[in-house]
């Protein structure tokens, strides 16, 4: 039987997604379509993964992510804004608090012309330093494991064409030191401006990552290399990220419907 599923395909900094209220329209398999739906060469509609909206006990609403390659995200904080601008339409809640696995996330409506959304992001817990193995038989020796509800890891470099991000970062993301997997961000510091590309566990290279850009901004702040709010320049534009060690750490983007549609399962 065919089932006629609402989605809305939404980005944030162009982290895109394709969301499923399933309040609405529950979805029997999510991996599988996530899988189909998130493909971008093989009919689907091309998408980093999928925001699934559900109902939560004690809180306004819960999210589930399910990345492209169907495994489940604790967290994601560019689709938590796109998900904060759902509410706002969809619910009429501009300030919301949402249920992760990560736990419980709250969000706030900035501005809507256009939408530009605060997110309160977990607590960053920043490791030892440790050296990883390059795909060239030498080594990155900047690089600090960073928990953010989610595993990352952040590695300074000095020129981006000193790494290939899908050799480098798809050998780290499943390098043994990380048993449930990483997600990989590689940082360049030109004077003031700060330059990130990334990674991501079950995505690939991504155009921007929330929780990436705080796990970023907490080691750069933690080693006295930047000040708060830090701006992250990614490839899909400027995240913001303000932070006092010892609180939670806010994420500052955009959030961009691209178009509402229905498809069919």
């Amino acid at each position: 039987m065919t089932i006629a599923v609402p989605i809305v395909k939404t980005n944030g900094t162009g982290n895109d997604f394709v969301i499923v209220d399933e309040r609405v329209a529950p979805l029997d398999d999510p991996v599988a379509f996530a899988r189909r739906i998130c493909a971008r060469d093989d009919g689907g509609l091309g998408a980093d993964g999928v925001l699934l909206v559900g109902s939560s006990q004690h809180f306004d609403a819960r999210m589930r992510v399910i990345n492209a390659d169907g495994s489940e995200a604790e967290m994601c904080g560019n689709g938590m804004r796109c998900v904060a601008r759902y509410l706002d339409e969809h619910d009429g809640i501009g300030a919301a608090t949402v249920e992760t696995l990560a736990g419980p996330i709250g969000t706030r409506i900035i501005e809507r012309a256009p939408y530009r959304i605060a997110v309160e992001m977990a607590e960053p817990r920043i490791g030892d330093r440790i050296v990883l193995a390059r795909g060239d038989g030498g080594a990155f020796d900047d690089v600090t494991p960073v928990d953010v509800g989610n595993p990352h890891v952040v590695i300074v470099v000095d020129d981006f064409r000193d790494i290939d991000l899908a050799v480098d970062g798809a050998r780290i993301e499943r390098d043994p030191r990380f048993p449930h997997g990483t997600n990989v961000h590689f940082v360049a510091l030109r004077g003031e401006r700060i330059d990130v590309v990334h990674w991501e566990r079950g995505a690939g290279a991504t155009q921007a990552c929330g929780t990436g850009a705080v796990a970023v901004a907490a080691v750069l702040m933690a080693s006295g290399r930047a000040a708060s709010p830090v701006m992250l320049h990614v490839p899909g534009g400027l995240l913001e990220v303000a932070w006092t060690p010892g609180t939670r750490p806010t994420l500052v983007g955009d959030a961009v419907r691209e178009f509402e549609r229905t498809v069919s399962i």
